[in-house]
């Protein structure tokens, strides 16, 4: 069942982790649904690398340009000017805070973050934030990605380290973060998911470390949870950047407020566990 287990969170996994309804909650929501044991948080953040590959094949021009961008900038201060170089930097500077956090709350996060009362608590708190900047953004100037500042990137930067906490949402967190700024929805996801590959990629290598050990759900599963994830993901980033073209974060502000509320009502019951 192992095996069977970590396919069925793979898809999960790639599901969730795009849509701004928090992988990680769901990650351990699921698992309690079905009367499985939490996965832990090893698991979660391996799997993630999954959905990461399809990041990197989906914006592989973006961020071959970005990377290039880069390396010009480092070898002639002339080309410091372009916007692969900034967003280069950008991405950067938005990575240090969720991995200054991270690496300090470590333990935490690999615990008591994880309880099902915390998780159904931020599904609904980071479900009104998304709801606010959607109603904040019709007042506000829609950027594209090519003019993000250095206070924007940091500002998203502590906003993709809030979802350190399950139920977050690291791309909901973000997104609002850059609606709120002034950004297009396509072009806060489309530096949300930019923003995300350092921090995720790193994540995922940290915590290999546990796979095999007793923790999560053994090598096999997890690679097979991990391919399915990256599969589903890359058709989930497609399905999410044609969608918001028309709509609105709506859909998924009224989805999180209501998993959020059975999830608190179930648990306090003692239902779920």
């Amino acid at each position: 069942m192992d095996v069977l287990q970590a396919i069925v969170l793979g898809i999960v996994q790639g599901l969730t982790e795009f849509l701004p309804i928090s992988s990680s909650g769901h990650l351990r929501i699921v698992p309690a649904f079905a009367g499985w044991e939490d996965p832990g948080a090893a698991f979660t953040a391996v799997v993630q690398l999954g959905t990461m590959a399809a990041v990197l094949l989906y914006f592989r021009k973006d961020l071959t340009g970005i990377a290039r961008g880069v390396l010009a900038g480092l070898r002639d201060p002339a080309a410091r000017t372009t916007v692969e170089w900034r967003l280069g930097l950008f991405i950067i500077l938005g990575t240090i805070p969720i991995s200054l956090i991270g690496l300090a709350l470590a333990d935490t996060i690999e615990t008591e973050f994880r309880t099902l009362e915390l998780i159904g608590v931020m599904l609904i708190l980071a479900g009104l934030v998304l709801a606010w900047s959607e109603r904040h953004r019709a007042d506000r100037p829609r950027r594209q990605v090519e003019e993000i500042t250095l206070r924007d990137a940091a500002i998203i930067g502590f906003a993709q380290a809030a979802a350190l906490v399950p139920g977050v949402s690291r791309s909901g967190a973000t997104m609002s973060a850059g609606l709120f700024l002034g950004l297009d929805r396509v072009a806060a996801a489309r530096f949300s998911f930019l923003l995300s590959v350092p921090a995720v990629v790193l994540s995922g290598l940290f915590e290999l470390r546990h796979i095999g050990d007793g923790d999560g759900y053994g090598l096999v599963p997890t690679i097979a949870g991990t391919v399915l994830a990256f599969v589903v993901g890359y058709a989930s980033i497609a399905w999410l950047l044609k969608f918001i073209t028309r709509h609105s974060f709506n859909l998924f502000v009224g989805y999180r407020l209501l998993l959020g509320g059975v999830v608190i009502v179930l648990a306090a019951a003692g239902s779920i566990s």
